[in-house]
């Protein structure tokens, strides 16, 4: 099997693991209160984080003192995202907050060039507005499919992109799963505050299942998409990142009785065909660069 094909297949593991737990959250906000199921949930995520970590040998906590106010800004956007993205998930089709979240790729390219000054060409900042044309099929502000749960979803694509963008100012020594597990821990811990003013209900056997399932299958989901950056080339990998897309509709069509309308459908193919556009465009313009880079070889001399 080529590096290729592995981290393909990756990265598809990985988009499945986070839209299995998507559902699975969906699930159970039938029965529970958001914020006991991101308790529950929290809970269960960081110590099988934790153990699994510790159990490699890998589980340091030690943040550099520069890097310490990046990570608290950085766990601050999480929470929100979580708790924007959840709350637009249990109110709205699955397939249609992926679709809007499937928006990242453009969010993120477009928030490093404002406020990062990464280099991007015209073409994919043409992409990404296309891209934004694409989110507003999908939200359909004004029309009968319109509703706040999208500006949640908008807002949750917003968080991420911030969160993306504090990761990439953070320094080589801040250890990545020990900023997971730190992660995990604080948006357990803030579930944990918040359930305070909801109503517990009983977890019964069925809820207690569903809670394992979607913590050990966002913990798979991470540690596919490290392994996915650990073999083949990401120009061909990335784009598989899309699969999250299809399980969504899967799901929401097989668990939910879920399908969106052809407006939110045209609007996705859109934002995963900008988004695909500009992953390529991305790999173009970093391969000119690294020629550019390289010596010039000396002309070969006459005899």
């Amino acid at each position: 099997m080529s590096p290729n094909l592995k981290g393909a297949l990756f990265m598809m593991a990985s988009m499945a693991g986070f839209t299995l737990n998507d559902a699975c959250v969906k699930l159970l906000a039938e029965d529970l209160p958001l914020f006991q199921i991101v308790f529950l949930r929290g809970v269960a995520t960081t110590a099988m984080m934790a153990a699994m970590v510790w159990a490699m040998g890998g589980l340091s906590f030690h943040i550099p003192r520069g890097d310490r106010g990046r990570v608290i800004w950085r766990t601050i956007a999480e929470i929100g995202a979580m708790v924007a993205f959840l709350t637009a998930l249990i109110n709205m089709p699955i397939a249609n907050v992926t679709a809007i979240l499937s928006a990242l790729p453009l969010t993120v390219t477009l928030a490093a060039y404002v406020f990062l000054g990464e280099p991007v060409g015209w073409k994919r900042l043409l992409a990404i507005l296309a891209g934004f044309g694409g989110v507003l099929l999908i939200v359909q502000p004004g029309g009968d499919g319109f509703s706040l749960y999208a500006l949640a979803a908008l807002l949750a694509v917003a968080l991420v992109t911030a969160r993306d963008l504090i990761t990439r100012r953070l320094s080589r020594d801040v250890p990545s799963m020990g900023v997971a597990v730190i992660t995990a821990a604080a948006v357990g811990l803030f579930g944990g505050v918040m359930s305070m003013g909801e109503p517990w209900r009983p977890v019964d056997l069925e809820a207690g299942i569903l809670v394992l399932a979607a913590s050990t299958v966002i913990i798979a989901a991470y540690l596919f998409s490290i392994m996915v950056m650990r073999v083949g080339e990401i120009g061909f990998v990335a784009p598989f990142r899309y699969t999250s897309l299809v399980w969504a509709l899967f799901l929401g069509w097989l668990v939910f009785d879920e399908w969106p309308d052809n407006l939110t459908l045209l609007g996705s193919a859109i934002v995963v065909a900008t988004g695909l556009f500009t992953l390529w465009r991305e790999q173009v313009a970093a391969k000119r660069a690294l020629r550019l880079a390289q010596p010039a070889k000396p002309a070969p001399g006459r005899c």
